[in-house]
């Protein structure tokens, strides 16, 4: 009984078991459609109490982890996404579905990963709060500039960044204090998990007949997103070897680079563009997954 409940809880299974279940029972996945929004909510403010406010001062320091994290995350990625997706995409709505991947924020999973690969946590926080505060004023940018024949406000834009980053990063400050927050780590992992795993379930089940009618989408998309993770993740690190950069920050900068918030993108793709454009954010839940299983598989091969 220990096992199952230790395998219920187990953040790779729950992830997998979004997916399964989305492809099984996708026809109930619509009823959750109006509600990602407030779950995506939830999960960000329960996720982003991994970002410490004491970790963030003083301010000067700051601004180079800020910048790095920002550029990679958003530029560097962003430049191979949309090349490929620009060169891949058979339909106008699956091109937005990577806009959108590209301007969401940085999965927050950046940060306990960095100390799982022993990289150097404080330069995540940095990077990832950095990154999170430019995703107010970038991600309406990125979108708004590819979405000119849609009907999207940069206004609109604006707003949902600011209900989904800004506020709940805010209200995460208030699950800190120390009489709540022994309470907050007990059930943070659990809340976060099987947030993104509704979210995930969602997307995968409105698209479900995509992925069992067309799997030349599918291969398409994955292509692209592996070239976003395992292949500009390999490249940086032969880049950062040759740079000199120490690997502790080397590792962090990879992860700052290649993890995306698929949740984010799920819903925003949902919200803006419809169910087709969130084919490749589910694509890139299950993606990014397997990159941070190969992270993890190699780091424990190197240290046998």
């Amino acid at each position: 009984m220990k096992l199952l409940y230790n395998i219920f809880l187990n953040r790779n299974f729950i992830l997998v078991f979004a997916v399964i279940m989305g492809m099984i029972l996708g026809d109930y996945a619509v009823y959750f459609k109006e509600y990602t929004i407030y779950v995506l909510a939830l999960t960000m403010i329960f996720s982003t109490t991994g970002i410490e406010s004491k970790a963030l001062l003083p301010v000067k320091k700051l601004f180079k982890p800020m910048l790095v994290g920002t550029v990679l995350n958003y530029f560097v990625f962003g430049i191979v996404v949309l090349i490929l997706a620009w060169l891949l995409m058979p339909t106008k709505e699956l091109f937005m579905g990577f806009v959108v991947v590209v301007a969401a924020p940085p999965g927050v999973a950046v940060i306990p990963f960095a100390g799982i690969l022993k990289g150097d946590i404080e330069y995540s926080i940095l990077g990832v709060f950095g990154a999170f505060l430019a995703s107010i004023a970038i991600a309406p940018a990125i979108i708004e500039l590819f979405a000119k024949d849609a009907d999207v406000s940069s206004w609109s834009l604006f707003m949902l960044m600011i209900k989904l980053v800004l506020v709940p990063l805010i209200l995460s400050r208030l699950l800190l204090i120390k009489p709540i927050f022994k309470y907050v780590t007990k059930i943070r992992g659990k809340v976060v998990d099987w947030g993104f795993a509704i979210i995930i379930f969602t997307a995968v089940g409105m698209n479900r007949d995509v992925f069992f009618s067309n799997p030349v989408i599918l291969l398409l998309s994955t292509i692209v997103l592996l070239a976003a993770t395992f292949g500009i993740g390999s490249i940086y690190e032969l880049f950062s070897k040759k740079m000199g950069i120490k690997p502790g920050r080397s590792i962090t900068q990879v992860l700052l680079l290649t993890i995306k918030s698929s949740g984010f993108s799920v819903v925003t793709a949902l919200t803006l563009f419809g169910k087709e454009a969130a084919i490749p954010s589910a694509i890139l839940a299950v993606i990014v997954l397997l990159y941070l299983l190969f992270l993890s598989i190699r780091m424990e091969i190197k240290k046998r």
